[in-house]
Protein backbone atom coordinates (compact mmCIF):
# COMPACT_ATOMS: atom_id res chain seq x y z
CA UNK A 1 0.00 0.00 0.00
CA UNK A 2 1.12 3.67 -0.91
CA UNK A 3 2.32 6.05 1.64
CA UNK A 4 -1.04 7.94 1.06
CA UNK A 5 -3.12 5.73 0.83
CA UNK A 6 -1.77 4.04 4.43
CA UNK A 7 -1.99 7.82 5.73
CA UNK A 8 -5.66 7.81 4.63
CA UNK A 9 -6.57 4.71 6.47
CA UNK A 10 -4.82 6.65 9.44
CA UNK A 11 -6.61 9.30 9.47
CA UNK A 12 -9.69 8.00 9.07
CA UNK A 13 -9.30 5.51 12.36
CA UNK A 14 -8.24 8.32 14.37
CA UNK A 15 -10.78 10.81 13.18
CA UNK A 16 -13.67 8.43 13.27
CA UNK A 17 -12.85 7.87 16.62
CA UNK A 18 -12.83 11.38 17.84
CA UNK A 19 -15.61 13.42 15.51
CA UNK A 20 -19.26 13.58 16.69
CA UNK A 21 -22.41 14.14 15.30
CA UNK A 22 -22.76 17.45 13.39
CA UNK A 23 -25.99 18.42 15.57
CA UNK A 24 -23.79 17.53 18.90
CA UNK A 25 -20.83 19.55 17.74
CA UNK A 26 -23.02 23.08 16.64
CA UNK A 27 -23.88 22.55 20.72
CA UNK A 28 -21.00 22.43 21.91
CA UNK A 29 -19.13 25.34 19.73
CA UNK A 30 -22.19 27.32 21.06
CA UNK A 31 -21.09 26.47 24.53
CA UNK A 32 -17.48 27.12 23.85
CA UNK A 33 -18.09 30.43 22.20
CA UNK A 34 -20.58 31.87 25.15
CA UNK A 35 -17.97 30.39 27.86
CA UNK A 36 -15.26 32.44 25.73
CA UNK A 37 -17.01 35.69 25.42
CA UNK A 38 -17.93 36.03 28.83
CA UNK A 39 -14.26 35.21 29.71
CA UNK A 40 -11.88 37.21 27.08
CA UNK A 41 -14.25 39.38 25.38
CA UNK A 42 -14.03 42.92 25.50
CA UNK A 43 -17.90 43.85 25.03
CA UNK A 44 -17.59 47.47 23.28
CA UNK A 45 -20.81 47.94 23.17
CA UNK A 46 -21.52 47.87 27.55
CA UNK A 47 -19.06 50.57 27.36
CA UNK A 48 -18.48 51.60 31.28
CA UNK A 49 -20.13 48.29 32.12
CA UNK A 50 -18.04 46.07 30.11
CA UNK A 51 -16.04 44.58 33.21
CA UNK A 52 -19.40 43.43 35.35
CA UNK A 53 -20.18 39.88 34.48
CA UNK A 54 -23.49 40.18 35.03
CA UNK A 55 -24.14 42.64 32.39
CA UNK A 56 -21.78 40.35 30.03
CA UNK A 57 -23.76 37.61 31.09
CA UNK A 58 -26.67 39.16 29.78
CA UNK A 59 -25.31 40.60 26.78
CA UNK A 60 -24.84 37.25 26.03
CA UNK A 61 -27.71 35.99 26.30
CA UNK A 62 -30.00 38.30 24.27
CA UNK A 63 -27.65 38.90 22.02
CA UNK A 64 -27.81 35.23 21.16
CA UNK A 65 -31.09 34.18 21.81
CA UNK A 66 -32.74 37.32 21.43
CA UNK A 67 -31.51 38.33 18.35
CA UNK A 68 -28.74 36.25 17.23
CA UNK A 69 -30.70 33.36 16.04
CA UNK A 70 -32.92 34.14 13.91
CA UNK A 71 -29.93 36.93 12.11
CA UNK A 72 -29.97 34.95 9.01
CA UNK A 73 -33.31 33.84 8.62
CA UNK A 74 -33.13 35.55 5.12
CA UNK A 75 -30.05 34.36 4.20
CA UNK A 76 -31.05 30.85 5.47
CA UNK A 77 -33.76 30.68 3.01
CA UNK A 78 -31.49 31.14 0.39
CA UNK A 79 -29.31 28.37 1.30
CA UNK A 80 -32.38 26.10 1.31
CA UNK A 81 -33.49 27.41 -2.10
CA UNK A 82 -30.11 26.73 -3.23
CA UNK A 83 -30.07 22.85 -1.75
CA UNK A 84 -33.49 22.25 -2.94
CA UNK A 85 -33.19 23.82 -6.92
CA UNK A 86 -29.23 21.91 -6.87
CA UNK A 87 -31.00 18.58 -5.75
CA UNK A 88 -33.68 18.85 -8.37
CA UNK A 89 -31.18 20.05 -11.11
CA UNK A 90 -28.93 16.88 -9.96
CA UNK A 91 -31.58 14.29 -10.43
CA UNK A 92 -32.91 15.72 -13.73
CA UNK A 93 -32.91 12.52 -15.79
CA UNK A 94 -30.48 14.32 -18.39
CA UNK A 95 -28.27 14.66 -15.37
CA UNK A 96 -28.79 11.66 -13.66
CA UNK A 97 -27.72 9.69 -17.02
CA UNK A 98 -24.61 11.22 -17.05
CA UNK A 99 -23.81 10.25 -13.45
CA UNK A 100 -24.84 6.61 -14.04
CA UNK A 101 -22.22 7.02 -16.95
CA UNK A 102 -19.34 8.88 -15.53
CA UNK A 103 -19.61 5.76 -12.75
CA UNK A 104 -19.51 3.45 -15.25
CA UNK A 105 -16.24 4.80 -17.37
CA UNK A 106 -13.96 3.76 -14.23
CA UNK A 107 -11.73 0.59 -14.78
CA UNK A 108 -11.24 0.17 -10.96
CA UNK A 109 -11.80 1.34 -7.74
CA UNK A 110 -8.99 4.42 -8.31
CA UNK A 111 -10.23 5.55 -10.96
CA UNK A 112 -13.48 5.10 -9.75
CA UNK A 113 -12.51 7.55 -6.49
CA UNK A 114 -10.62 10.19 -8.68
CA UNK A 115 -13.85 10.48 -10.92
CA UNK A 116 -15.78 11.16 -8.21
CA UNK A 117 -13.35 13.73 -6.45
CA UNK A 118 -12.95 15.51 -10.21
CA UNK A 119 -16.53 16.07 -10.69
CA UNK A 120 -16.91 17.20 -7.24
CA UNK A 121 -14.56 19.89 -7.81
CA UNK A 122 -16.03 20.57 -11.21
CA UNK A 123 -19.41 20.89 -10.27
CA UNK A 124 -18.81 23.05 -6.90
CA UNK A 125 -17.01 25.73 -9.02
CA UNK A 126 -20.43 26.33 -10.81
CA UNK A 127 -22.98 26.00 -7.69
CA UNK A 128 -22.25 24.57 -4.17
CA UNK A 129 -25.21 22.82 -4.01
CA UNK A 130 -24.83 20.86 -7.28
CA UNK A 131 -21.77 19.65 -6.49
CA UNK A 132 -23.04 18.88 -3.22
CA UNK A 133 -26.09 16.91 -4.37
CA UNK A 134 -24.74 15.70 -7.95
CA UNK A 135 -21.37 14.41 -5.55
CA UNK A 136 -23.38 12.77 -3.35
CA UNK A 137 -25.36 10.98 -6.10
CA UNK A 138 -22.44 10.20 -8.40
CA UNK A 139 -20.82 8.57 -5.12
CA UNK A 140 -23.95 6.51 -3.98
CA UNK A 141 -24.28 5.42 -7.85
CA UNK A 142 -19.97 4.60 -7.46
CA UNK A 143 -20.53 2.64 -4.94
CA UNK A 144 -23.38 0.49 -6.41
CA UNK A 145 -20.68 0.13 -9.60
CA UNK A 146 -18.22 -0.93 -6.92
CA UNK A 147 -20.58 -3.46 -5.64
CA UNK A 148 -21.81 -4.59 -8.88
CA UNK A 149 -18.74 -5.31 -10.43
CA UNK A 150 -16.87 -7.04 -7.46
CA UNK A 151 -13.85 -4.01 -6.30
CA UNK A 152 -13.37 -3.48 -2.98
CA UNK A 153 -12.71 -0.75 -1.62
CA UNK A 154 -13.69 1.80 1.80
CA UNK A 155 -17.37 3.54 0.54
CA UNK A 156 -16.66 6.46 2.85
CA UNK A 157 -13.75 7.12 0.47
CA UNK A 158 -16.03 7.24 -2.48
CA UNK A 159 -18.01 10.06 -0.26
CA UNK A 160 -15.28 11.89 0.92
CA UNK A 161 -14.08 12.60 -2.31
CA UNK A 162 -17.94 13.59 -3.29
CA UNK A 163 -17.24 16.32 -0.56
CA UNK A 164 -14.27 17.64 -1.93
CA UNK A 165 -15.66 20.64 -3.93
CA UNK A 166 -16.73 22.19 -0.58
CA UNK A 167 -13.02 23.30 -0.12
CA UNK A 168 -13.27 24.61 -3.59
CA UNK A 169 -16.84 26.06 -3.76
CA UNK A 170 -16.23 29.52 -2.44
CA UNK A 171 -13.25 30.11 -5.55
CA UNK A 172 -16.58 29.69 -8.03
CA UNK A 173 -19.92 31.22 -9.27
CA UNK A 174 -21.68 30.74 -6.01
CA UNK A 175 -19.21 32.01 -3.84
CA UNK A 176 -21.08 34.02 -1.34
CA UNK A 177 -18.78 37.07 -0.46
CA UNK A 178 -17.62 37.42 -3.92
CA UNK A 179 -20.87 37.98 -5.25
CA UNK A 180 -22.08 40.06 -2.12
CA UNK A 181 -19.05 42.02 -3.31
CA UNK A 182 -20.24 43.06 -6.96
CA UNK A 183 -22.95 45.28 -5.42
CA UNK A 184 -22.83 48.81 -3.75
CA UNK A 185 -26.19 47.91 -1.82
CA UNK A 186 -24.56 44.78 -0.19
CA UNK A 187 -21.31 46.55 0.53
CA UNK A 188 -22.40 49.38 1.90
CA UNK A 189 -25.09 46.69 4.37
CA UNK A 190 -21.63 44.78 5.08
CA UNK A 191 -18.95 47.60 5.37
CA UNK A 192 -21.01 50.57 6.51
CA UNK A 193 -21.37 53.67 3.79
CA UNK A 194 -18.16 55.15 4.56
CA UNK A 195 -15.86 52.23 3.99
CA UNK A 196 -17.38 50.84 1.14
CA UNK A 197 -17.29 54.33 -0.15
CA UNK A 198 -13.75 54.15 0.27
CA UNK A 199 -13.38 50.52 -1.00
CA UNK A 200 -15.64 50.34 -3.97
CA UNK A 201 -17.38 47.40 -5.60
CA UNK A 202 -15.10 44.56 -6.12
CA UNK A 203 -15.88 43.20 -9.52
CA UNK A 204 -15.44 39.28 -10.59
CA UNK A 205 -12.61 39.89 -13.11
CA UNK A 206 -10.51 40.95 -9.39
CA UNK A 207 -11.99 38.11 -7.76
CA UNK A 208 -13.53 34.86 -9.22
CA UNK A 209 -11.90 35.63 -12.90
CA UNK A 210 -8.83 36.99 -11.17
CA UNK A 211 -5.24 35.05 -12.36
CA UNK A 212 -4.76 34.22 -9.05
CA UNK A 213 -8.15 32.05 -8.64
CA UNK A 214 -8.16 30.98 -11.49
CA UNK A 215 -4.54 29.37 -10.93
CA UNK A 216 -5.43 28.65 -7.43
CA UNK A 217 -9.29 26.95 -7.93
CA UNK A 218 -7.38 25.26 -10.90
CA UNK A 219 -4.45 23.70 -9.22
CA UNK A 220 -7.06 22.43 -6.26
CA UNK A 221 -8.66 20.58 -9.30
CA UNK A 222 -6.02 18.91 -10.03
CA UNK A 223 -4.73 18.07 -6.29
CA UNK A 224 -8.05 16.68 -5.18
CA UNK A 225 -8.23 14.30 -8.36
CA UNK A 226 -4.54 12.91 -7.77
CA UNK A 227 -4.68 13.17 -3.60
CA UNK A 228 -7.70 11.27 -3.46
CA UNK A 229 -6.75 8.83 -6.38
CA UNK A 230 -3.64 8.32 -4.33
CA UNK A 231 -5.49 7.83 -1.20
CA UNK A 232 -6.90 4.28 -2.50
CA UNK A 233 -5.57 1.29 -2.16
CA UNK A 234 -4.71 -1.38 -4.81
CA UNK A 235 -7.63 -4.03 -5.10
CA UNK A 236 -7.14 -6.24 -1.94
CA UNK A 237 -5.07 -4.13 0.15
CA UNK A 238 -7.57 -2.14 2.38
CA UNK A 239 -7.58 -3.75 5.70
CA UNK A 240 -11.52 -2.60 6.58
CA UNK A 241 -13.23 -2.37 3.40
CA UNK A 242 -16.61 -1.33 3.07
CA UNK A 243 -19.37 -1.99 0.06
CA UNK A 244 -21.77 0.53 -0.13
CA UNK A 245 -25.05 -0.53 2.08
CA UNK A 246 -27.88 -2.48 0.27
CA UNK A 247 -30.18 0.23 1.65
CA UNK A 248 -28.30 2.93 -0.47
CA UNK A 249 -28.48 1.06 -3.55
CA UNK A 250 -31.86 0.57 -3.03
CA UNK A 251 -32.44 4.07 -2.62
CA UNK A 252 -30.47 5.19 -5.46
CA UNK A 253 -33.01 3.22 -7.69
CA UNK A 254 -35.99 5.55 -6.09
CA UNK A 255 -36.29 8.40 -8.55
CA UNK A 256 -36.15 6.22 -11.47
CA UNK A 257 -38.77 3.80 -10.42
CA UNK A 258 -41.12 6.70 -8.70
CA UNK A 259 -40.58 8.38 -12.58
CA UNK A 260 -41.79 4.90 -14.22
CA UNK A 261 -44.43 4.73 -12.05
CA UNK A 262 -45.74 8.30 -13.05
CA UNK A 263 -45.29 7.23 -16.54
CA UNK A 264 -47.26 3.92 -16.35
CA UNK A 265 -50.25 6.30 -14.30
CA UNK A 266 -50.15 9.17 -16.77
CA UNK A 267 -53.71 8.49 -18.38
CA UNK A 268 -55.19 8.70 -15.08
CA UNK A 269 -52.77 11.89 -13.98
CA UNK A 270 -54.13 15.79 -14.29
CA UNK A 271 -53.06 16.48 -17.87
CA UNK A 272 -51.05 19.44 -16.21
CA UNK A 273 -49.20 18.02 -13.83
CA UNK A 274 -47.36 16.57 -16.20
CA UNK A 275 -47.60 19.32 -19.32
CA UNK A 276 -44.48 20.55 -20.74
CA UNK A 277 -46.13 23.27 -21.46
CA UNK A 278 -46.71 24.45 -17.63
CA UNK A 279 -43.00 24.08 -17.32
CA UNK A 280 -42.30 26.44 -20.46
CA UNK A 281 -45.26 28.91 -19.41
CA UNK A 282 -42.51 29.40 -16.09
CA UNK A 283 -39.33 28.95 -18.00
CA UNK A 284 -39.48 31.17 -20.83
CA UNK A 285 -39.92 34.46 -18.55
CA UNK A 286 -37.20 32.87 -16.10
CA UNK A 287 -34.71 32.91 -19.28
CA UNK A 288 -35.92 36.36 -20.32
CA UNK A 289 -35.28 38.27 -16.84
CA UNK A 290 -31.66 36.52 -16.72
CA UNK A 291 -31.27 37.02 -20.66
CA UNK A 292 -32.04 41.19 -19.50
CA UNK A 293 -30.19 40.95 -16.63
CA UNK A 294 -27.18 39.60 -18.14
CA UNK A 295 -27.34 41.78 -20.88
CA UNK A 296 -27.08 44.91 -18.64
CA UNK A 297 -24.63 43.48 -16.07
CA UNK A 298 -23.00 40.83 -17.31
CA UNK A 299 -21.19 38.24 -14.91
CA UNK A 300 -20.76 41.12 -12.63
CA UNK A 301 -24.53 41.00 -12.55
CA UNK A 302 -24.06 37.12 -10.76
CA UNK A 303 -25.42 37.27 -7.05
CA UNK A 304 -27.24 34.01 -5.14
CA UNK A 305 -30.40 35.21 -6.40
CA UNK A 306 -29.66 34.73 -9.94
CA UNK A 307 -27.88 31.43 -8.75
CA UNK A 308 -30.72 30.36 -7.87
CA UNK A 309 -32.86 31.37 -10.84
CA UNK A 310 -29.89 29.81 -13.22
CA UNK A 311 -30.38 26.67 -11.06
CA UNK A 312 -34.43 26.69 -11.19
CA UNK A 313 -34.85 27.46 -14.76
CA UNK A 314 -32.21 24.14 -15.73
CA UNK A 315 -33.99 22.21 -13.28
CA UNK A 316 -37.32 23.10 -14.95
CA UNK A 317 -36.40 22.30 -18.71
CA UNK A 318 -34.40 19.39 -17.92
CA UNK A 319 -37.26 17.93 -16.12
CA UNK A 320 -39.71 18.68 -18.59
CA UNK A 321 -42.44 17.85 -16.72
CA UNK A 322 -43.71 19.66 -13.09
CA UNK A 323 -44.40 16.53 -11.65
CA UNK A 324 -41.23 15.54 -12.13
CA UNK A 325 -39.56 18.62 -10.79
CA UNK A 326 -41.53 18.79 -8.07
CA UNK A 327 -40.80 15.53 -6.99
CA UNK A 328 -36.88 16.15 -6.83
CA UNK A 329 -37.93 19.13 -5.10
CA UNK A 330 -39.14 17.29 -2.40
CA UNK A 331 -36.50 14.95 -2.50
CA UNK A 332 -34.18 18.23 -1.75
CA UNK A 333 -36.22 19.34 1.05
CA UNK A 334 -35.86 16.05 3.31
CA UNK A 335 -31.54 17.14 3.10
CA UNK A 336 -32.37 21.03 4.93
CA UNK A 337 -33.24 19.97 8.21
CA UNK A 338 -29.69 20.45 9.42
CA UNK A 339 -29.80 23.99 7.56
CA UNK A 340 -32.82 24.20 9.27
CA UNK A 341 -32.14 23.51 12.31
CA UNK A 342 -28.17 24.16 12.77
CA UNK A 343 -27.72 27.25 11.39
CA UNK A 344 -29.70 29.21 13.69
CA UNK A 345 -27.29 27.92 16.08
CA UNK A 346 -24.08 28.75 13.73
CA UNK A 347 -26.35 32.61 13.33
CA UNK A 348 -25.71 32.93 17.20
CA UNK A 349 -22.32 31.65 17.82
CA UNK A 350 -21.82 34.97 15.11
CA UNK A 351 -23.26 37.44 16.75
CA UNK A 352 -22.38 36.44 20.25
CA UNK A 353 -18.47 36.36 18.58
CA UNK A 354 -19.59 39.72 16.66
CA UNK A 355 -21.28 41.18 19.96
CA UNK A 356 -18.38 40.09 22.18
CA UNK A 357 -15.10 41.40 19.91
CA UNK A 358 -13.73 38.44 19.73
CA UNK A 359 -14.05 37.84 16.07
CA UNK A 360 -12.36 41.60 15.78
CA UNK A 361 -9.43 40.11 18.16
CA UNK A 362 -9.19 37.50 15.22
CA UNK A 363 -9.22 39.66 12.81
CA UNK A 364 -7.29 42.91 14.16
CA UNK A 365 -3.94 41.12 14.97
CA UNK A 366 -3.87 39.95 11.14
CA UNK A 367 -5.10 43.21 9.95
CA UNK A 368 -1.57 44.29 12.27
CA UNK A 369 0.56 41.98 10.16
CA UNK A 370 1.83 44.30 7.41
CA UNK A 371 0.54 43.96 3.63
CA UNK A 372 2.97 40.93 2.37
CA UNK A 373 1.25 38.74 5.37
CA UNK A 374 -2.49 40.11 5.28
CA UNK A 375 -3.58 37.44 2.91
CA UNK A 376 -1.97 34.31 4.04
CA UNK A 377 -3.10 35.07 8.03
CA UNK A 378 -6.99 36.54 6.75
CA UNK A 379 -7.17 32.90 5.32
CA UNK A 380 -5.83 31.02 8.61
CA UNK A 381 -7.95 33.36 10.20
CA UNK A 382 -10.87 32.79 7.62
CA UNK A 383 -10.22 29.39 8.74
CA UNK A 384 -10.66 29.39 12.49
CA UNK A 385 -14.06 31.78 12.32
CA UNK A 386 -15.43 28.91 9.50
CA UNK A 387 -15.28 26.40 12.45
CA UNK A 388 -17.58 28.61 14.25
CA UNK A 389 -19.57 30.35 11.76
CA UNK A 390 -19.57 28.27 8.24
CA UNK A 391 -20.92 30.40 6.20
CA UNK A 392 -19.27 32.35 3.42
CA UNK A 393 -22.11 35.11 4.08
CA UNK A 394 -22.17 35.18 7.54
CA UNK A 395 -18.05 34.62 7.83
CA UNK A 396 -18.36 37.88 5.22
CA UNK A 397 -20.64 40.10 7.58
CA UNK A 398 -17.42 39.02 10.84
CA UNK A 399 -14.77 39.69 8.97
CA UNK A 400 -15.93 42.04 5.80
CA UNK A 401 -15.59 45.29 7.36
CA UNK A 402 -11.88 44.88 9.35
CA UNK A 403 -10.05 43.17 6.46
CA UNK A 404 -11.67 45.74 4.12
CA UNK A 405 -10.25 48.05 6.38
CA UNK A 406 -6.81 46.57 6.23
CA UNK A 407 -6.86 46.94 2.89
CA UNK A 408 -7.32 50.09 2.01
CA UNK A 409 -5.14 50.91 5.12
CA UNK A 410 -2.41 48.93 3.30
CA UNK A 411 -2.30 49.18 -0.06
CA UNK A 412 -3.56 45.32 -0.97
CA UNK A 413 -6.13 44.83 -3.50
CA UNK A 414 -9.12 44.36 -1.68
CA UNK A 415 -9.97 41.45 -4.61
CA UNK A 416 -6.86 39.73 -2.95
CA UNK A 417 -8.15 39.82 0.41
CA UNK A 418 -11.38 39.01 -0.33
CA UNK A 419 -10.58 36.00 -2.14
CA UNK A 420 -8.04 35.09 1.00
CA UNK A 421 -10.78 35.02 3.12
CA UNK A 422 -12.99 32.88 0.89
CA UNK A 423 -10.38 30.32 0.78
CA UNK A 424 -10.24 30.44 4.51
CA UNK A 425 -14.19 30.10 4.62
CA UNK A 426 -13.45 27.20 2.12
CA UNK A 427 -10.91 25.35 3.88
CA UNK A 428 -12.29 24.12 6.70
CA UNK A 429 -15.21 22.90 5.80
CA UNK A 430 -13.51 19.74 5.94
CA UNK A 431 -13.26 19.46 9.52
CA UNK A 432 -16.62 21.36 9.97
CA UNK A 433 -19.26 18.50 9.14
CA UNK A 434 -22.35 21.09 8.99
CA UNK A 435 -21.98 21.56 5.02
CA UNK A 436 -21.74 17.74 4.42
CA UNK A 437 -25.40 16.75 5.87
CA UNK A 438 -26.81 16.60 2.78
CA UNK A 439 -24.43 14.34 1.39
CA UNK A 440 -24.29 12.08 5.12
CA UNK A 441 -28.47 11.90 4.03
CA UNK A 442 -27.80 11.08 0.18
CA UNK A 443 -24.72 8.34 1.14
CA UNK A 444 -25.88 7.00 4.07
CA UNK A 445 -22.79 7.64 5.82
CA UNK A 446 -21.23 9.29 9.37
CA UNK A 447 -20.03 12.48 9.44
CA UNK A 448 -16.62 10.58 11.39
CA UNK A 449 -16.71 8.08 8.34
CA UNK A 450 -15.26 10.72 6.06
CA UNK A 451 -13.61 13.41 7.71
CA UNK A 452 -10.75 11.38 8.30
CA UNK A 453 -10.14 11.50 4.31
CA UNK A 454 -11.31 15.31 4.65
CA UNK A 455 -8.76 16.35 6.76
CA UNK A 456 -5.73 14.84 4.61
CA UNK A 457 -7.22 16.89 1.90
CA UNK A 458 -7.61 19.84 3.63
CA UNK A 459 -3.96 19.59 4.74
CA UNK A 460 -2.69 19.14 1.40
CA UNK A 461 -5.08 21.45 -0.30
CA UNK A 462 -4.70 24.10 2.56
CA UNK A 463 -0.67 23.85 1.44
CA UNK A 464 -1.00 24.83 -1.93
CA UNK A 465 -3.41 27.92 -0.98
CA UNK A 466 -1.03 29.23 1.66
CA UNK A 467 1.92 29.02 -1.07
CA UNK A 468 -0.03 30.26 -3.55
CA UNK A 469 -1.35 33.69 -1.83
CA UNK A 470 2.11 33.88 -0.15
CA UNK A 471 4.06 33.64 -3.82
CA UNK A 472 1.86 34.87 -6.60
CA UNK A 473 1.56 38.50 -7.20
Amino acid sequence: MGLLARLGVSFRRGFGRITPEPFVLAVGLSLLVLVAALVFGDWPGLGERSGEPLARLEAALDGWGGSGLWKLLAFSMQMVVILVLGTALAEAPPVRRGITGLASLARGPRMLVGITAFVSVVLSLLSWSLSLIGGALLAREAGRVARARGWTLHYPLLCAAAYTGLMCWHGGFSGTAPLKATTAKDMSEVLGPALAEQVGVIPLSESLLSPLNLVISGGLLVLATGLFMAMTPAEGEDPSPMAAPAAVIDASRESEKSESARAEGAALLDRLERSRAVVWMLALPMLAALGFRFARGGLASLDLNTVNLCLWVAALILHGRPDSFLAACERGIRSCTGIVLQFPLYAGIMAVMASSGLSAMITTTVASAGPDLIAPLTFLSAGLLNLLVPSGGGQWAVQGPIIMQAAVDTGVAPGRVLMAMAYGDQWTNMLQPFWALPLLAVTGVRARDIVGYAALWMLVGGAWILAALALLP
